[in-house]
């Protein structure tokens, strides 16, 4: 018995490097905190092979000396063994997340799926041996020597049912042949899982994952697994040694060769993939659209208005027609007729033009944003959707006058700054408390005030490029009025007009893998609210934010001009409302376009909202991660009028993954 009380012990040894941060400064690599474990392990069982090597053969061996060492061995479980669970238990949730969507939107790939089952197969046989192991430390003083003799031949045995053939069919499997003459990216499961992920518009939202996040999920679950059979298998040796079987020095070389071989070609090929990945975050739109939770809007810039002819010019005449007045004022209220039943628009009308003569107005409720319901003309033609009206409706007809001038009324555009009209966006920046470390992790859109902010989560940026979750908080967005004494138009919000109305759609990004988003802003540049990124300088090995920020600086895509000639402007035509769709937005909007904020469809909605909506839905990704970039993306359907919302670009991985330099 007493060679399990050493020798178990010597195995658990192994196992508390699985997720144990390293104790030697001068070995951590600038490299991901997976591939950091792997080296860390396989570190730890050829320092345990020290042990053995320096250790009495097994018939002379010192029961004090190996007792003492299984003393210092347990103690550092017992100052671990906390960590690990919790490490182990944050891991299982975003491999899980990745399987669960694999399943969902592969159910349909035969080819893959079955793959797929064979790797959860694998994975399933490795792990539940993984499980027996550790439960022999659990009852080491009760188990027979030939128990562990058992378990270690079996593990190590050249037949189709060892660890080591398991490990070569995970691989296999997941990665294809090795042979050059064949299409490494075609048999490459992780490189097709993640083309299908990024083709499935709604998966990212299930695992709220960018695509290089996702792959990496795919491949930490396999890096594990393949970890611990590599643990069983250099303790198979261990034990065999220790009981006295043979040396079995040049098995485990050889094992240990194929190991690294193996995971030196995962690397490689998983760089491959993570290099070619999306890793843009975005929200997709809830199961049920509710105003002030998932979307909120710009209200009254452009609004469907009736006025007739006589009260849009100082003279009160009717020779012109609707369509000559693009741009006036209300300039009264003519004998009093229906303009003095509605309330009067007290800025500039625009694009007015002449529907029918004669109408029935439905009026909104007086608490509501809007004017009218919906407007039925003689004709038949109705805007808006026409339903119950709980105000009653108003007949409104056009008269001659003088038997020569037709008095008509028009349609047109009224922009309204009110108390109704909410049209303002925050200009004032938004930064992490860099002081403590915190980067900017998720944004969204508030509405406070009547003004939109841009609203950041932060949270402590921990070494390897990992983020503190406990720390994870929305930072309070500024609590000011536009009508504050200190608040100037220009330098503080920004008010949308007629005139002044466009949001750039842009990816606001760095290739510069040193710096880390810390803060974010609107500018306006010509009559265009344009997205500002704060990008801060770290230490991937560390964690670390450079102080003091002289190496700081603003970043945005600068590529606007007044005439919007070098931007794409993306088109809102005739839309409806954005919620009245029964199916999903997807998104529409590319880097470098611009769209304005415009009023719904005379027809669909009597012009009575503004469009795009604000999607105000957290935008964050699971797990959390620091950010190379932002963004103002554009999702919609065709003949609806869509929403805006923010978008995250997570940091870029790729160069850290690469081998360890001191090799395992």
């Amino acid at each position: 018995m007493e060679f399990m009380k050493w020798g178990l012990p010597l195995l658990l040894a192994t196992l508390v490097a699985f997720q144990q941060p390293t104790q030697t400064e001068g070995l951590i690599e600038d490299v991901l905190d997976i591939i950091h474990v792997v080296k860390e392990v396989t570190s730890g069982v050829l320092k345990a092979w020290d042990i053995i090597q320096s250790s009495p053969l097994a018939a002379n061996i010192d029961f004090p000396l190996m007792r003492e060492k299984q003393k210092k061995v347990l103690q550092r479980l017992k100052e671990v063994s906390k960590q690990i669970d919790q490490t182990e238990d944050q891991h299982a949730q975003y491999v899980a997340l990745a399987i669960e969507s694999v399943t969902s939107f592969m159910h349909n790939n035969a080819p893959i799926m079955a793959k797929m089952n064979d790797i959860s197969d694998t994975i399933y046989r490795i792990s539940s041996r993984y499980q027996q192991m550790q439960k022999y430390e659990a009852y080491k003083d009760k188990l027979e020597m030939s128990t562990l003799i058992t378990f270690a031949e079996w593990t190590v045995s050249p037949n189709a049912h060892s660890v080591h053939h398991l490990m070569d069919r995970l691989h296999l499997t997941l990665l294809g042949s090795e042979d050059r003459s064949s299409n490494a990216t075609s048999s490459n499961l992780l490189q097709q899982l993640t083309t299908a992920y990024e083709v499935s518009n709604n998966q990212i939202c299930n695992t709220m994952q960018s695509a290089q996040q996702f792959v990496y999920s795919l491949y930490a679950d396999i890096a594990l697994t393949e970890l611990k059979a590599y643990t069983m298998m250099e303790f198979s040796w261990m034990m065999l040694r220790v009981y006295g079987k043979g040396n079995y020095t040049q098995e485990a070389e050889l094992m240990r060769s194929d190991y690294e071989k193996r995971t030196e070609r995962t690397l490689k090929l998983l760089k491959d993939v993570m290099l070619r990945a999306d890793r843009i975050v975005y929200r997709c739109d809830p199961g049920k659209h509710v105003q002030g939770v998932t979307y909120d809007q710009v209200t009254r810039l452009l609004q469907g208005y009736i006025e007739n002819e006589v009260d849009l010019n100082n003279e009160e005449t009717c020779r012109e027609t609707c369509s000559f007045y693009q741009s006036t004022r209300s300039e009264g209220c003519f004998k009093e007729l229906y303009c003095a039943r509605q309330p009067r628009c007290m800025g500039r009308l625009y694009n007015c033009q002449f529907v029918d003569s004669d109408m029935w107005v439905c009026p909104s409720p007086q608490n509501s944003t809007r004017r009218y319901e919906f407007i039925e003309y003689e004709n038949g033609r109705v805007l808006g959707q026409r339903g119950k009206c709980t105000r009653g409706t108003t007949k409104v007809d056009s008269w001659w006058r003088y038997l020569l001038w037709h008095c008509s009324y028009c349609f047109c555009l009224c922009d309204e700054q009110g108390l109704k009209s909410d049209r303002f966006f925050n200009l004032r920046d938004t930064i992490a408390d860099v002081k403590r470390n915190r980067i900017v992790t998720g944004l969204r859109f508030v509405k406070k005030n009547r003004i939109f902010h841009l609203q950041i989560q932060e949270g402590e940026l921990l070494p390897r490029g990992a983020v503190n979750q406990s720390t994870l908080e929305w930072k309070p967005v500024e609590n000011y009025n536009f009508f504050d004494r200190d608040v100037k138009k220009g330098a503080d919000y920004h008010m949308l007009s007629y005139e002044s109305r466009s949001i750039d759609l842009d990816d606001v990004n760095t290739d510069d893998n040193s710096f880390v988003i810390t803060g974010v802003r609107f500018r306006v540049v010509g009559a265009h609210l344009n997205l500002e990124a704060y990008y801060s300088e770290f230490d991937f090995k560390t964690g670390q934010l450079i102080q003091p920020e002289s190496n700081s600086y603003w970043k945005s895509n600068d590529n606007t001009d007044v005439s919007g000639a070098r931007r794409e402007k993306l088109r809102l035509e005739n839309a409806d409302v954005s919620t009245r769709t029964i199916t999903y937005s997807i998104p529409l909007s590319r880097h470098n376009q611009y769209i304005d904020f415009t009023n719904t469809g005379l027809d669909k909605d009597a012009a009575q909202s503004t469009v795009p909506f604000i999607d105000i839905q957290d935008v964050v990704s699971n797990p959390p991660v620091p950010l190379s970039g932002i963004g103002i993306y554009y999702k919609g359907r065709n003949g609806y009028g869509g929403f805006l919302g923010p978008k995250l670009i997570t940091y870029d991985y790729t160069p850290h993954v690469q081998v360890p330099k001191n090799k395992f």
